[in-house]
C-alpha cells in the first residue's frame, strides 16, 4: 500500500506498506505469537476496502499516519483501526491523526469495541464487524 500526504494531496515514493492477502498463510508465516487483533483487524479492513473498490493509500499528516485514505469517484474518507479504543490514551492517540485532517470528508474510527457507535467532533467511531457486514 503506497503513501500519500494528505496535506499536500501528493503520493509518496517511500515507505509502501504491506499487508497479506491471505490471512492463514500469515499465520503459517509469522506463528501464532504474531497474532495481534488489532494489526489482523487493519489487514482485514485494507482488504475489505480494495473489495469495495476503492483506491486505497497509508495517509501521511506532519508526523502523524492516518491507516487507509480510501478514494473514488465520489471523494475520500479517511479510516482509522484499532483493536480497542477503552483507553484513554489510545483513543486520544488514534483521534490525533483524523483531528489533524482539515477538510470535509468523512473520517471513521473502526474498533472491535462493542459500544453503540460514537462521534467525536466530526469522527464517528463503528464497530468494525457491523461496518464489515454494512451494518
Amino acid at each position: 500500500c503506497k503513501r500519500y500526504n494528505i496535506k499536500g494531496k501528493q503520493y509518496l515514493k517511500t515507505l509502501d506498506k504491506y499487508y497479506a492477502v491471505d490471512m492463514g498463510m500469515r499465520k503459517v508465516l509469522l506463528g501464532s505469537k504474531a497474532m495481534d487483533a488489532g494489526h489482523i483487524l487493519e489487514n482485514i479492513v485494507y482488504l475489505e476496502l480494495l473489495r469495495r473498490g476503492y483506491d486505497v493509500y497509508i495517509g501521511k499528516v506532519d508526523d502523524l499516519e492516518v491507516d487507509f485514505v480510501a478514494m473514488d469517484d465520489k471523494g475520500m474518507t479517511y479510516y482509522q483501526v484499532s483493536a480497542t479504543v477503552r483507553d484513554e490514551k489510545t483513543l486520544k492517540r488514534e483521534l490525533a491523526s483524523l483531528q489533524s485532517i482539515n477538510d470535509h470528508y468523512p473520517k471513521i474510527l473502526l474498533t472491535l469495541d462493542d459500544d453503540p457507535e460514537m462521534e467525536y467532533a466530526g469522527i464517528r467511531k463503528i464497530n468494525a464487524v457491523d461496518w464489515l457486514l454494512g451494518k
